[in-house]
């Protein structure tokens, strides 16, 4: 749970991958899982993306949503985002490593399906 910034973001430019427990934009920061309880929505998720010079803001590689249930508490809306997290990043960190991204500006598409 590092920011990372300056010399080595530039160095290394869509290169380092984060992950993160909401549906960016929404939720950046810490405790998303708790933002999203605390906003009321009815479904979160978890967000790939590159870093890049802002907290969070990078262009998005994949997300996949997560229901917010009536009972959750933080605990368990944290942990259901978790196991999808542990789905995600696999999945997306394999794109990045098979050069199947394509990013412009603030957009990132696979250059394959």
């Amino acid at each position: 749970m590092r920011i990372l910034k300056g010399d080595f973001l530039k160095a290394f430019v869509n290169r380092v991958v984060n992950i993160h427990p909401s549906l960016l934009p929404s939720f950046p920061g810490l405790d998303a899982w708790q933002q999203a309880l605390d906003y009321g929505v009815k479904f979160t998720g978890c967000t790939v993306h590159f870093v890049d010079q802002g907290i969070d803001t990078g262009p998005i590689i994949l997300q996949e949503t997560v229901p917010v249930m009536d009972d959750d508490t933080p605990q368990t809306l944290h942990r259901r985002i978790q196991d999808a997290e542990h789905q995600l990043y696999p999945a997306a960190l394999r794109l990045a490593v098979d050069d199947q991204l394509h990013i412009q500006g603030r957009h990132c598409r696979r250059t394959r399906p």
